[in-house]
């Protein structure tokens, strides 16, 4: 049997003065909420995947925000059967990030939206059934490690 193979993946945790994280509900699946994220780029170094997929995801700029944290990697295979760009899963690199710019500044990207909306929530206000069952585990753990919450 073929070892799985994973797809390099960032994710951005981003996180007001407040304390309040950001999430969005994917535009494809209603009720999907989740933070923002996406593939590295084939020889692409993690930190602009980063600054890349917060821009396409939420139009933040490079100065609109400042890396805090960094853990990973974290693993999870999709639905039975599923792959993406020949991946049977991700391989996720987390960023906790501190918002240096204005809320209004954060929106869901127009050009090829990921998200149909957004919002800020206490990281212990996550629940965990906003996700697919596959991307569960991940969750709690990324919530454990970087707040100290379990979900």
């Amino acid at each position: 049997m073929q070892s799985p193979r994973y797809r390099p993946n960032v994710a951005a945790i981003i996180r007001r003065k407040d304390g309040r994280i950001l999430i969005g509900e994917r535009f494809n699946i209603p009720g999907c909420w989740q933070f923002p994220q996406g593939g590295v780029k084939k020889s692409e170094p993690i930190a602009e995947a980063l600054v890349r997929e917060l821009k396409e995801e939420v139009s933040l700029g490079p100065g609109d925000f400042r890396i805090v944290d960094c853990k990973g990697p974290y693993r999870y295979l999709f639905d039975e059967g599923r792959t993406k760009e020949g991946f049977h899963g991700q391989e996720q690199t987390y960023f906790l990030v501190d918002l240096l710019t204005s809320e209004s500044q954060v929106n869901a990207a127009t050009a090829s939206p990921e998200f149909r909306q957004i919002r800020w929530i206490r990281p212990e206000g996550f629940d965990i059934e906003w996700l697919p069952r596959f991307k569960q585990d991940v969750y709690r753990q990324v919530l454990l490690d970087f707040f100290g919450v379990k979900i």
